[in-house]
């Protein structure tokens, strides 16, 4: 009975927590599709892209090289760079999540998303099976369900609607990171750290510009874990660089198709 009563909680957390990303995703997933359909890429070849890769600024980054005629072997390696972060928040993860058996893991890394790292590990909630489940596959299924709406009614929409689509996710950033800078001020300053350090590093073209944000995330996060020595500060300072860098990300794909 108690049993039960933990496992509806969890849901029902993650309900709460992970509807905020829904709204988020679903337009950007159906700026995406429409990119997609615009791109040549089949209904079916878009929907697997969504399903199997699930990892949004990789997903745009991918159809700038694919219209480019870059080979697969060189845009597996470049999402694989650009992914590299995912590695760090999983390791953060993993800290709180020790007591959840392992054949669990493979079904929670798979939906670890910036956003979905940010709802689970900047609040205050249990991190139970049923919770973490259900945030990932809010996420998870809104941003497939998002990519096949764009591609099937994308074109149907006014060209302002679809040119605004990609808003939605700045404005779920700053959402989930205005709550953590009020409460701590060292979110702020490891999240303009972040920023900074992408700007200057991108403007001298010292690597590429994938790289910069790789990089830009692991020195701020690096800095703070040193200045900051507590372990709920620094998975806070990572989600703040995290958060800042795919804005970034997000923004400089949207240039770049422009």
């Amino acid at each position: 009975m108690v049993k039960k009563q933990k496992i509806k909680a969890g849901i029902k957390d993650g309900l709460t927590a992970g509807f905020p990303i829904v709204f988020g995703y679903l337009p950007v997933a159906m700026a995406f599709g429409l990119l997609s359909r615009n791109t040549g890429i089949s209904l079916k070849d878009s929907a697997m892209f969504s399903i199997l890769v699930y990892a949004g600024a990789s997903q745009f980054m991918a159809i700038d090289l694919i219209k480019s005629g870059l080979g697969a072997g060189n845009i597996i390696l470049a999402t694989f760079l650009l992914n590299l972060r995912h590695l760090m928040m999983s390791a953060s993860l993993s800290i709180r999540i020790k007591e959840i058996k392992r054949k669990w893991l493979i079904f929670i890394a798979f939906g670890v998303t910036d956003e979905t790292f940010s709802i689970i590990s900047l609040g205050d909630k249990e991190l139970t099976v049923p919770f973490l489940l259900t945030v990932n596959s809010l996420a998870y299924f809104s941003w497939v369900s998002g990519t096949v709406l764009g591609y099937l009614i994308g074109n149907i929409l006014p060209a302002a609607i679809q040119s605004c689509l990609g808003i939605g996710l700045y404005a779920m950033f700053i959402a989930l990171l205005m709550p953590e800078v009020k409460k701590s001020s060292a979110t702020l300053a490891i999240s303009l750290l972040a920023a900074m350090l992408y700007g200057v590093l991108d403007y001298f073209k010292v690597i590429s510009s994938s790289s910069c944000i790789i990089a830009a995330i692991v020195i701020a996060s690096f800095v703070g874990a040193l200045i900051f020595r507590n372990t709920e500060n620094e998975v806070k300072l990572l989600e703040g660089a995290n958060l800042m860098q795919e804005d970034l990300l997000l923004q400089e794909d949207s240039h770049r198709r422009k």
